[in-house]
């Protein structure tokens, strides 16, 4: 039998508990060429090795990850209000004028 456990509160699920599973991809974001750059015979696959020899090798694994995390209910609730772990306004810095 499968056990399930919150990844954030660490809290053991019963097997008939309704549980929440969050996929998170992250990528590298390459900019597009420019407009006026397009051009329907480029090398897409230059473009990409272009990229990679630009990368550090340590830094390779890096262009794409993939995680998967199960949350309860409230641990589901408590992350859909700050998905990045911050308050917003804990962001803003305002001056004490």
């Amino acid at each position: 039998m499968i056990h399930y456990t919150c990844d954030c509160c660490k809290r053991e699920l019963a097997a008939d508990e309704l549980r929440y599973v969050v996929r998170m991809e992250v990528f590298a974001a390459l900019d597009p060429a420019a407009e006026e750059e397009l051009e329907d015979d480029r090398d897409h696959l230059q473009e990409i090795q272009d990229v990679l020899a630009r990368t550090d090798v340590d830094d390779a694994d890096t262009l794409y990850e993939q995680r998967r995390y199960d949350l309860c209910p409230t641990c589901r609730k408590r992350f859909m209000q700050h998905p990045l772990g911050r308050e917003f306004s804990k962001q803003l810095d305002f001056s004490a004028n």
